[in-house]
């Protein structure tokens, strides 16, 4: 089932006052598999984006991808599920084992129907879609997968993890391009608070094949640049468009009194969220990003002094940026707070790219460092402190994640650090 926000401002819930807090995670990105190394690259600034290799993309106006590399499917997934599933779903399967892992949980540690998933996808199993759609034109319907009946699906990760992990508790995904990260975090933290004690949420993505790349090409808002270092720039004055990339993060979220019983380590928590849409085109409305960033902070307590620092959507395009910008100005005052957008490491990974922020938010309150946003070089009129050149130490203990999606998708979740959950 797909299903999309349906309210915006703070989270009202049966229960009301269950704190949803993350101990486990699990990482691929473009410039690192794992999540303490994809966060030492990130410090290091080390950039992901390249030219494609997956296939030959010289026919294609856009040619620079971030692509995950290294990763080897049949090290980390089980080889009965290797044909039955599209690269999106291999990097799910994995993740989740990392996050469970790193929560240091097992599949019997709860009854399976106390057990949940959420996750978020904005292309579903292209690659896999594609590779059958192949067989069919240049074969017949004989050479087709049965397992294309689902491969492609929106909902496969979730199923997916589900299955490999028997959870039989609350289940979903979400899909509103680059912002359902974040709901489908939010949509796994009103699961915890109506009394799930245990949920794996997040995202991932993996659509760069012919026809994932013509498809992302044909919105018209994908960098043109052979240039890694000067393709994908928000709020630079030279931004036009964006790079894409593969890969994410998934969560494990708990209830805080039982993680705190079971003595396991907390990443931190996720304390406020807020979902808005914007206006149609042409209504001569302004968006509601706004609305929604101050609807996080309402919703996790906290005055914009609180926020240390902002990990931005950073759509490097001159309209979406300037409204961005003009957003966390109005809320936190001009140059009031911190703003980096890492995803200039590695591209932007739609579903994937929020989840995969909130990890970079919580290591970042954890070692009190914020990552820097490479490449970018020229800021002039846009009244935001991006951090650029090198990390800058932080002090406060809460972070604002911010994304976005097409289609007026607003979304701002609040996350504090290890000390304050």
């Amino acid at each position: 089932m797909t299903t999309a926000p349906t309210t915006a401002g703070p989270t009202t819930t049966a229960s009301g006052t269950a704190r949803a807090v993350v101990t486990g995670v699990g990482v691929l990105a473009p410039n690192g598999i794992g999540a303490e190394e994809y966060w030492a690259a990130t410090l290091r600034g080390e950039s992901g984006i390249a030219r494609i290799t997956r296939f030959d993309p010289s026919s294609y106006p856009s040619r620079l991808a971030g692509e995950v590399t290294g990763f080897s499917v049949r090290d980390h997934i089980p080889s009965r599920l290797v044909p039955q599933t599209d690269r999106t779903t291999q990097f799910a399967l994995a993740g989740a084992d990392w996050a469970l892992a790193d929560a240091g949980l097992s599949a019997d540690s709860l009854p399976a129907d106390e057990r949940g998933v959420v996750t978020a996808s904005a292309s579903g199993g292209f690659e896999f879609g594609q590779r059958e759609l192949g067989h069919l034109w240049g074969k017949d319907p004989k050479h087709v997968s049965a397992y294309m009946s689902f491969a492609w699906f929106y909902a496969v990760n979730s199923g997916q993890v589900s299955i490999r992990h028997d959870l039989r508790g609350p289940t979903g995904v979400l899909v509103t391009d680059q912002a359902g990260g974040l709901d489908a975090v939010a949509q796994a933290r009103r699961r915890i608070r109506r009394g799930t004690p245990l949920m794996l949420t997040g995202g991932m993505d993996a659509s760069l094949c012919p026809y994932g790349l013509a498809a992302q090409i044909s919105a018209g808002i994908l960098s043109e640049s052979e240039d890694p270092t000067r393709a994908y720039l928000p709020f630079d004055a030279a931004a036009d468009g964006h790079v894409p990339g593969e890969g994410g993060a998934i969560l494990t979220l708990e209830d805080a009194d039982r993680a705190r019983q079971r003595g396991a380590r907390v990443h931190g928590e996720i304390s406020g969220y807020a979902a808005t849409f914007d206006p149609r085109p042409g209504s001569g409305r302004p968006s509601n990003l706004e609305r929604a960033v101050r609807g996080a902070l309402d919703d996790a307590g906290l005055r914009p002094g609180d926020i240390a620092f902002v990990l931005a959507d950073g759509a490097g395009e001159p309209e979406p940026d300037r409204v961005e910008a003009q957003a966390l100005t109005a809320v936190f005052g001009p140059g009031g707070v911190p703003v980096t957008v890492p995803k200039t490491m590695t591209g932007r990974l739609y579903s994937g790219a929020a989840p995969l922020d909130l990890v970079t938010a919580l290591f970042a309150l954890r070692d009190g460092l914020v990552p820097p946003t490479v490449h970018v070089e020229e800021t002039t009129g846009h009244d935001i402190d991006l951090v650029t050149g090198a990390p800058r130490p932080v002090t406060e203990d809460a972070a604002l994640v911010v994304a976005r999606g097409r289609g007026g998708f607003n979304s701002a979740m609040v996350v504090r650090g290890p000390s304050a959950a």
